[in-house]
């Protein structure tokens, strides 16, 4: 039997809008993933180590409140540190074209923008997972 993508669902900083987490969370337990979801104002740090204690395969942050730049890089790096080379970053918001390919030369995976289809987040995600577990 195949193992289940276990993706964390992060609001991080100060934004306090997590409609749209949530409704990205729903679509991926409907695809048939396992999603915790943490909740809002969650620190880099507190990302991080929920993603290590939860065993995940992914990690998906909703950033609304324009701190894409600070955020995902700090996550990037504690990932880095604590040895999370093999779990994916990626996420949405609203973001600049310009930042999400800094973000993306960084390492972050794809960038969801306002009004992206859930069913492209699944796809991406399962393509994702097909490709790692391929290789």
């Amino acid at each position: 039997m195949q193992k289940k993508t276990r993706v964390l669902i992060a609001k991080a900083g100060l934004d306090g809008h997590d409609r749209g987490a949530k409704v990205v969370a729903a679509a991926l337990r409907d695809a048939g993933m396992e999603v915790i979801y943490s909740g809002l104002r969650k620190t880099p740090e507190m990302i991080v180590e929920a993603s290590l204690q939860e065993d995940v395969d992914a990690i998906g942050i909703s950033l609304l409140s324009g701190a894409h730049m600070t955020i995902f890089p700090k996550v990037l790096q504690l990932m880095r540190q604590k040895g999370l080379d093999d779990v994916l970053l990626f996420g949405g918001g609203i973001i600049p074209q310009k930042d999400i390919e800094a973000l993306k030369t960084m390492g972050v995976g794809e960038l969801f923008t306002p009004g992206a289809s859930t069913q492209d987040i699944v796809k991406y995600l399962k393509r994702w997972t097909e490709t790692r577990d391929a290789g």
